[in-house]
C-alpha cells in the first residue's frame, strides 16, 4: 500500500479514536501520537509498515482485549 494512502488510513483512524473516546491525537513525521484517559499509544508509518504500541493504565487494561480487536478490525478493513 503506498505511504500516502496509509498515513490517510492512520488519520481517519485517529480522528475516529478521537471522536468515540476522547483521546487526543497529534502527528510528528510519520507518526501520530494517541493520548487518554488512560491510553497513551502511538501508529507510526515506515518503509510499509504500520506499527501500533499502546500502553494502558490499570482500569483500560481491563478493555486490552477489546481494544486489541478493533485496532486490529480497522487495520485489516484499511490497510491492505
Amino acid at each position: 500500500m503506498p505511504k500516502q494512502d496509509l498515513r490517510e488510513a492512520a488519520e481517519d483512524f485517529a480522528r475516529q479514536l478521537e471522536r468515540e473516546h476522547g483521546v487526543r491525537s497529534r502527528w510528528q513525521g510519520d507518526t501520530v501520537q494517541i493520548k487518554g484517559a488512560g491510553v497513551d499509544g502511538r501508529l507510526s508509518i515506515e518503509d510499509g509498515v504500520v506499527d501500533v504500541s499502546v500502553s494502558l493504565g490499570l482500569l483500560a487494561s481491563a478493555f486490552k482485549g477489546m481494544l486489541k480487536a478493533e485496532v486490529q478490525r480497522y487495520l485489516d478493513e484499511h490497510v491492505s
